[in-house]
């Protein structure tokens, strides 16, 4: 029986992709390989957003490409984003490469394996704008939580992003297929699914009237099993009443909303084509405080973008202790070669650098000041593992998204990863929180 081994790098959408890329795999006959080191064929899944990703791709391939040198490795297979968007030239650039896969081609990895297999390369770039293609996929994450993937692409076109021509247009999956995929997780013990897309907030805009992010909520809050639903990536401009209202009154419905702000000057948000204004994101924020009680919110800015000078940039953090974000993603800006933004006047990499850090130094005074006030409250916890070197549990409250924030720490050995237990929290170091189970 032929091996596989699969790493997976960038978004958690590229990571579903993994997940179903295995499912194919191990259907086929293949065993899965806990590393690369002595499996048949490797798969590497890409990411290629920005500069940083790009090199962790390339780093990842040519460590992949030392192992078969040495016969360690039988066969390389390279898909994902940073194939796709560099299609004609990684072979070029990296003949240790066997087969490419590009985002519209993800369901031939069973005939690029078996090709590389009988010593015959693989290529293959589909339609990244076709319909999602409905895959089962082996679920990596976890205990008790998993991606849920409701559409793929983006019509955006934000200025700095080259999302759009990677991954293609937007497109909605079917309402159904959701719904029972959200049910068989459910049935395997996932207590949280995460709403992911590009842009949760379009959902259903290419499928006609009667479907919406708000229609398909009120169906997936239905699923028996699934406790928490946390929503990710929810543009401003389309977050209306109607959802505001949902999120506030349904209980599975973590009160955590990812929304990508990006920045608050009306100027670079125009020249970044983004769709809203300053003056409406601060509405926006006062009123999902107002309407939704211990909201959460978490951000993703961009420091240095084409057209901030230091008055843009000081708006930019005037805002931040004005909204006390709880949660931000900062990055420093990255022209991406073939977007907009790339040609545009900005500022030098280490000033973009310096501002990222300052805006990283506001949102870890405004992180611990949340966490001091968590401090004698029970919050529930989703327990994922017990930690050797610090003889606890660690776990998330609904405060925390899994790999990008913090976590709880939890005394007792009663606890069963995987599950939601009442947690009296006792004291909080730099952002994290400390705690007691009181119910197992």
């Amino acid at each position: 029986m032929a091996t596989f081994s699969m790493t997976s790098l960038g978004c958690a959408k590229n990571l579903v992709n993994s997940e179903q890329m295995a499912y194919l795999m191990t259907e086929a006959g293949f065993e899965p390989a806990a590393n690369p080191d002595g499996a048949d064929v490797a798969i590497v899944n890409t990411c290629g957003f920005i500069d940083a990703a790009k090199a962790e791709g390339i780093d990842v391939i040519l460590e992949h490409a030392r192992l078969k040198a040495e016969g360690k490795l039988g066969a390389l297979i390279v898909t994902g984003c940073l194939a796709e968007r560099y299609q004609d030239e990684i072979q070029q650039e990296l003949p240790e490469i066997d087969a490419v896969l590009g985002v519209g081609s993800f369901g031939e990895i069973v005939q690029a394996a078996q090709a590389v297999l009988d010593n015959k390369n693989y290529r293959s770039f589909g339609d990244q704008s076709a319909p999602v293609e409905e895959i089962p996929r082996l679920v990596s994450t976890g205990p008790g939580w998993a991606w849920l993937r409701i559409a793929e692409g983006c019509n955006n076109f934000c200025a700095f992003c080259a999302i759009p021509f990677i991954r293609g247009r937007y497109r909605s999956r079917d309402e159904n297929a959701i719904i029972e995929e959200a049910e068989a997780l459910a049935e395997h013990g996932i207590k949280e699914v995460m709403v992911i897309a590009q842009d949760i907030t379009r959902y259903g805009c290419d499928l006609g009237e009667g479907h919406s992010l708000a229609g398909l909520l009120r169906r997936l809050v239905q699923v028996e099993g699934i406790e928490w639903i946390r929503l990710h990536y929810l543009y401003p401009e389309k977050i209306d009443d109607e959802l505001i209202d949902l999120i506030a009154s349904e209980d599975k419905i973590v009160k955590y909303l990812d929304i990508p702000f990006q920045h608050i000057n009306d100027g670079i948000l125009r020249r970044m084509n983004r769709h809203t204004s300053g003056g409406e994101i601060r509405s926006l924020v006062k009123k999902l405080r107002e309407r939704i009680p211990n909201l959460v919110l978490r951000t993703s800015l961009i420091a240095g973008l084409p057209g901030e000078s230091d008055a843009e940039f000081e708006e930019l953090l005037s805002f931040l202790e004005e909204a006390q974000i709880e949660r931000a993603g900062v990055f420093p800006f990255s022209p991406e070669e073939g977007t907009a933004a790339a040609s545009m006047e900005h500022v030098s990499e280490e000033i973009a650098r310096e501002r990222a850090a300052r805006v990283e130094e506001l949102q870890g005074r405004i992180l611990e000041d949340f966490a001091e006030r968590q401090v004698g409250r029970t919050l529930p916890v989703l327990i994922e593992e017990w930690d050797e070197d610090e003889q606890c549990f660690l776990g998330r409250s609904w405060a925390d998204s899994p790999e990008v924030d913090s976590y709880v720490m939890v005394s007792g050995r009663n606890l069963i990863p995987g599950e939601i237990a009442d947690v009296h929290i006792t004291g909080a170091d730099a952002g994290v929180l400390t705690g007691e189970a009181t119910i197992c």
